[in-house]
């Protein structure tokens, strides 16, 4: 059996190069308001389909962008102190898409090595991981 020293990488997409284009969003500087230690980023289609959508008309509801990454972030914090042991976890969070729908997202918060092997968060949809 090969050892790892013997593979030929044909290519290799860093976090940083996620980071750059946009297929995962930095949101460490919020995480760490609420607690985290590690860097924490959400890929994309999670933050921009939930996140970052405030439907029309849903603001003097008291729904923000921010406010829902915090939602986000606490339910994570709370997933992942419950899940000791485990590089991943499963929760799920309800997004207010109109005043009168919930809609319930699948989310999934991994931790494991960055770039340069340091712990890093990822929270994703399924369809990301």
């Amino acid at each position: 059996m090969a050892s790892n020293n013997d593979w030929n990488f044909i290519y290799s997409y860093t976090r940083a190069q996620a980071l750059a284009d946009g297929v995962l969003i930095d949101v460490t500087a919020q995480a760490k308001t609420l607690g985290f230690r590690v860097p924490v980023a959400v890929t994309d289609n999670l933050y921009n389909g939930y996140v970052a959508f405030v439907p029309p008309g849903l603001e003097s509801e008291g729904q923000s962008t921010a406010g829902r990454l915090h939602d986000l972030l606490m339910l994570a914090m709370v997933a992942a102190r419950i899940s000791k042991g485990t590089d991943r976890v499963t929760f799920k969070v309800d997004f207010l898409m109109n005043p009168n729908r919930k809609e319930t997202a699948e989310v999934i918060a991994h931790i494991g090595p960055g770039d340069a092997r340091e712990p890093v968060l990822t929270l994703m949809l399924p369809e990301d991981d």
